[in-house]
């Protein structure tokens, strides 16, 4: 799914050769990305392509159970963002027992007016996982499977999300 997802975003954006108009190429790469997720995701509105992408990649890239091999309590981290009051993101995390049992939920809601849009991740070498931070206040936001290439994605696709929902 992952290759399939970046395969078709990387064949619907046009490449940009020169980086000595940083602004304009800034403004243009932007364009780009845009409309190349809102032609994958079949829609106009660019707040439903970043919503779409970013909880495809979350899906895409979830932490499973099946990866924890050998931890104690594994578990399914599954993530969805949606849209808020004005100015605001809401994070479902849904945790699952290996079992499928234990299901526990928790919505946190993100304020994005007034913060730096560019969200931080890392993913430590001797882990199994990323984690993306909470640009308002930088604790972890979320987790995803360690996967850098994914994980770099994830944070442009919510990065330019948090800057759609900062415009209203």
């Amino acid at each position: 799914m992952a290759m399939l997802l970046g395969g078709a975003l990387c064949a619907a954006l046009p490449a940009l050769a020169s980086a000595d108009d940083k602004a304009v190429l800034q403004g243009a790469e932007q364009a780009a990305y845009l409309d190349g997720l809102k032609r994958l995701y079949l829609t106009e509105n660019e707040r439903q392509a970043l919503l779409a992408h970013s909880n495809a990649l979350l899906e895409t890239y979830a932490l499973r159970a099946g990866y924890q091999v050998g931890q104690v309590q594994r578990q399914d981290l599954l993530y969805r963002f949606s849209v808020g009051d004005a100015g605001e993101l809401i994070l479902r995390e849904e945790t699952r027992g290996a079992q499928g049992t234990a299901i526990a939920v928790r919505n946190q809601r993100v304020s994005v007016f007034g913060i730096d849009p560019f969200i931080r991740y890392e993913c430590p070498t001797g882990g199994i996982r990323c984690v993306l931070f909470n640009p308002a206040d930088g604790s972890p936001l979320l987790s995803i499977l360690r996967d850098h290439q994914g994980a770099g994605e994830l944070a442009k696709a919510l990065s330019y999300l948090i800057r759609n929902v900062q415009k209203g």
